[in-house]
């Protein structure tokens, strides 16, 4: 390496030095000649205090790591860019809402909550969705979730319900999991929870993709324009591949297959170079409306209906680099949600008040003092001028005074100067006085509940009960389940009474459901994304005597839609066409599972060739996959072995060369290569994701 660029790299601290570029040296740069052996008196004698590349190697391995996040722990996290549609000036003066032609740098973070660093990926649970902006004003983090609400309304309440949430601290059970007695204690005693509760006991607590998740600020925040002109703002990220999620059962055996499901599909989509999108949009309320709903616009428990205040999109974020080191970047980078621009500012949202103290607090203890900024991942690329100095882990040199004013450094750093660039607190006018107590347009907390419950879809809604009578099953204390179900009672009576039925508590009294309002925009039904199959994992199960030209045929086609297609048999290695030809194996059945699949495809080979006995793998294999609602299709003889399976509710025909489309199951009859007619059959089917109308209705 050049010693020009030396110097340069090591002034930025972006990376470490070139390790192909010279021999071994210590954290100081001193060449090492050997690193196996301690410095001993003696071959069998004591180590010796003298050597200090032992001591520096094993003090460095003693502090690799820091303290993991007390919730948000486990994550994945990509670089990209953030570009606005249009002049967004009208509302905000945020430099990086204002020019289509200037792209932001990002780096977005995507976890759980309530699990540690070694839990799973697809447990049932809240997602953290924070972006970090790096504008040329600033950096600017937007730090939220894939609910639109949150559990609690003060930010007082926070550690009661973390501590809820997490563990039991007698056992320290269970991990990464939400089905235990003090979170629904807590729940049944705090009725605020209750409209973050059915976001959780939906599918949206159980994504099928990051790629394929929604993201939302929870908060209410406030634009300012240049002329100081405020307006009321909720953030919202929506993926362009759709809103997606897994069914429980497929949820639970991912964490046994792959606990990184949702890290890896993250990776694995950006290495491809299927780089993950979404549109951020945003729901503007003139500060004259503030008071013009049946909620308070400051409760983080609320959202606003689309269909009172509609989302206006303002721009698109696309992630299209993987970070070098995770633990560098992905694990030290620092989100606090105070971290604003001139343009955007904060309201008075007790929630929001408290993670503006609590985000900064936090990162001093996790990255051990106040620099933590000069990280590279943390580094704004605005100028950072100030006079703050010392602390754990500088690593500026700094030169000059270190005090204002001065007149020694010039008077430097000097005030920003009036010309609008500073940023500048909204002008509020705050009065009253001070008091411990909420304010009553805080207290209704069944009518979202409903509102959330009315928009399911009937999947949706059986799934919700089908969690409840799970999570509450695990509950121990019966008088925690009966009091949960008085709560559910005064969300929807028939909610309550389905999830009563099933926990063994008593059903609530019969009663009219006292809300009626629905929004239609809540339901994943309304989210299924562009209609396109890119990054769709397709499962092709292939034995000896395929028909190996349909099964390229069909791989070509797939690819060509953007699905990442399979083939999977038995054994790993090869399989033998009915050609004789041999046609190479992906993954072997027993390493794979349905559940790592969005859709699974028998092809044919010789007429009439049976299933047998050793094609459990594969009869268990496409089983799950017809009862997880996922598109299912069969060719030729494959058709044969589908029909063995017999399926609850499965009728196919066995007409000859005739092609049919089922509640997602797509057959061809014919022996020969894929007609076009199933491929576009198929591909419609794989582009549903889903297909709810073949599940059977439990009661």
């Amino acid at each position: 390496m050049d010693p020009a660029d030396r110097k340069q790299r090591q002034r930025e601290g972006s990376h470490a030095d070139d390790p192909t570029a010279g021999p071994l040296t210590t954290d100081q740069g001193v060449e090492v000649d050997h690193t196996d052996d301690s410095l001993a008196a003696g071959e069998r004698g004591p180590t010796l205090m003298e050597d200090f590349h032992f001591r520096e190697k094993l003090t460095h391995f003693d502090h690799e790591r820091i303290p993991e996040r007390v919730v948000h722990a486990r994550g994945a996290g990509a670089y990209g860019y953030f570009e606005p549609y249009e002049s967004c000036a009208e509302f905000t003066r945020a430099a990086f809402l204002q020019d289509p032609a200037v792209r932001t740098p990002v780096f977005v973070r995507f976890s759980t909550v309530q699990g540690p660093k070694g839990s799973a990926d697809t447990v049932r649970d809240v997602r953290g969705f924070a972006t970090k902006f790096y504008t040329s004003e600033g950096n600017y983090d937007l730090v939220g979730n894939n609910f639109p609400v949150f559990f609690i309304q003060d930010g007082i309440k926070f550690p009661d319900f973390v501590h809820a949430v997490k563990p039991e601290p007698h056992n320290d059970i269970p991990t990464g999991a939400s089905a235990h007695d003090t979170l629904w204690d807590f729940v049944s005693l705090q009725p605020e929870t209750l409209h973050a509760i059915m976001w959780l006991m939906s599918d949206r607590a159980i994504p099928r993709s990051y790629r394929m998740m929604q993201g939302f600020g929870v908060h209410t925040f406030r634009f300012v324009n240049a002329e100081g002109k405020g307006t009321f703002v909720k953030f919202h990220w929506k993926p362009r591949l759709g809103a997606h999620s897994l069914v429980w059962d497929e949820a639970q055996e991912c964490q046994g297959r792959d606990p990184d499901f949702n890290r890896r599909d993250l990776w694995d989509a950006i290495e491809a170079g299927e780089y993950p999108e979404w549109e951020l949009g945003v729901q503007l309320v003139p500060e004259e409306d503030e008071f013009a709903f049946d909620f308070d616009l400051l409760d983080a428990t609320k959202l606003i209906p689309e269909e009172q205040v509609p989302v206006r999109p303002i721009g698109r974020m696309v992630l299209d680099r993987n970070p070098e080191n995770f633990f560098a970047e992905t694990e030290q980078v620092a989100f606090h949600t105070a971290n604003v621009v001139p343009g955007i500012d904060f309201t008075n949202d007790p929630l929001l008040q408290a993670r503006n103290f609590s985000y900064l607090d936090t990162q001093l203890i996790r990255l051990g003092g106040p620099n933590f900024s000069q990280l590279p991942v943390n580094r704004p690329v605005a100028p950072v001028r100030n006079n703050q100095r010392d602390g754990y882990h500088q690593s500026a040199i700094h030169r000059g005074t270190n005090y204002f004013p001065n007149s020694l450094g010039g008077g430097c750093p000097a005030h920003a100067g009036v010309d609008g660039q500073a940023f500048t607190h909204y002008a509020e006018r705050v009065d009253g006085h001070k008091i411990r107590r909420r304010s009553p347009s805080f207290q209704d907390h069944y009518s979202q509940p409903a509102l959330f419950w009315n928009s399911m879809a009937d999947w949706e809604k059986q799934h919700i009960v089908e969690a409840f009578r799970f999570e509450l099953g695990k509950v121990g204390a019966r008088t925690v389940r009966a009091r949960t179900v008085e709560h559910l009672a005064k969300v929807d009576g028939e909610l309550a009474t389905q999830v009563a039925r099933g926990i063994g508590v008593p059903e609530p009294t019969a009663g009219e459901t006292a809300y009626k309002l629905s929004s239609p925009a809540l339901s994943l039904e309304s989210l299924r994304g562009d209609g396109s199959i890119r990054t769709r994992q397709i499962a092709v199960l292939v034995t000896d005597g395929i028909d190996a030209e349909q099964v390229t045929s069909v791989r070509e086609r797939l690819a060509a839609e953007g699905a990442v297609v399979e083939a999977l048999a038995p054994t790993d290695g090869e399989v033998r066409g009915a050609d004789g030809e041999l046609y190479t194996v992906d993954r072997a059945l027993p390493t794979v599972a349905s559940v790592l699949y969005d859709a699974v495809l028998l092809p044919g080979g010789p007429v009439g060739t049976p299933p047998t006995a050793a094609d459990q793998d594969v009869m268990r294999f496409v089983r799950d996959a017809y009862r997880h609602g996922k598109p299912v299709g069969a060719l030729g003889s494959g058709v044969g072995i589908l029909s063995s399976l017999e399926p609850e509710g499965l009728r196919l025909s066995t007409e000859f060369h005739r092609v049919e489309s089922d509640q997602g199951v797509v057959t061809e009859t014919s022996p020969g290569p894929a007609v076009e007619e199933f491929l576009d059959a198929f591909v419609a089917a794989i582009a549903a994701h889903r297909h709810w109308d073949r599940l059977p209705t439990r009661h």
